[in-house]
């Protein structure tokens, strides 16, 4: 009996030491969640220039359609976004989506990067973490670590075709012609923009109705979702909806995406409102 409360009891110290260590971890990645977004953040201009109609004259005319709606002339250019959001997430198939509800906070700045930090689900199944240009990291109940990944060529080319695309939308003073961002005639209602940085490349067209209105975003997305878990390029998208006006920038508030856009196997695993959207102030 002597033996089995020595064995009982070095076991609760293990279990004890184990819960400490994950707590541990799982706190080392909330800080460096916090330290980028910071990062990110500061990337904000101290002084940003304001729009006119005359940084986009020489781009085709979707293109300058695109612009008109989405900023105001006057309005500060700002580039980096704090974002808000709440609605659906699927891990599921098209068949069976298996929708879970979910939170997320994001900074995005593009071309730099961004991070999305989400909760989702419910007790024992609520899952927690983070994606960013960096990394992707999920949590279980908050200690059990299910997904690591990162460090790579192919998540950072999967991550940056993400955020481009989001940028369009959600920041679209990022992607006014300068060094590293090209936009391309491509058709009477789409307008097409192709961003470049660090040796990453990404075009992503943008469907703009008459007064300029962006109602999707389809960009080809270097991606691993797909039977054979092999990265590989796939068509991804979705469609925008109830566009607000905040501080001179004409945003949607609602997007639904997903992979294989424009096919059959469409459906959107990533079904979101905007809670609320706003331009940090660098402070340096």
């Amino acid at each position: 009996m002597e033996f089995m409360k020595i064995f009982f009891d070095i076991g609760l110290v293990l279990l004890a030491i184990g819960i400490f260590v994950l707590l541990v971890w799982r706190w080392l990645d909330h800080r460096a969640d916090r330290g980028e977004m910071k990062r990110l953040a500061l990337l904000q201009p101290l002084d940003p220039p304001v729009f006119s109609m005359n940084l986009v004259a020489e781009l085709p005319e979707p293109a300058r359609r695109f612009f008109a709606f989405t900023i105001s002339e006057g309005a500060p250019l700002f580039t980096v976004a704090e974002i808000e959001m709440q609605g659906q997430f699927s891990l599921g198939t098209k068949d069976a989506p298996n929708y879970t509800d979910m939170r997320a906070k994001q900074v995005l700045a593009a071309p730099e990067g961004f991070v999305w930090k989400v909760t989702g689900g419910s007790g024992l199944m609520r899952m927690s973490g983070s994606d960013s240009a960096k990394w992707t990291r999920f949590w279980l109940a908050g200690i059990l670590s299910v997904a690591r990944l990162g460090g790579t060529r192919d998540h950072r080319r999967a991550a940056f075709g993400r955020y481009v695309a989001e940028a369009v939308f959600w920041t679209p003073a990022a992607l006014l012609p300068q060094e590293g961002v090209e936009w391309l005639d491509a058709g009477d209602n789409i307008a097409r923009v192709v961003v470049r940085h660090d040796g990453l490349e990404q075009p992503v067209d943008i469907s703009v109705d008459e007064d300029g209105r962006p109602v999707w975003v389809a960009f080809p997305r270097w991606s691993d979702a797909n039977a054979d878990k092999t990265h590989r390029i796939q068509p991804f998208g979705g469609y925008l909806s109830n566009f607000r006006d905040i501080e001179g920038f004409r945003l949607p508030t609602h997007v639904e995406a997903g992979n294989q856009f424009g096919t059959e196997e469409y459906f959107p695993f990533y079904v979101v409102d905007v809670t609320k959207l706003s331009f940090p102030r660098a402070q340096r």
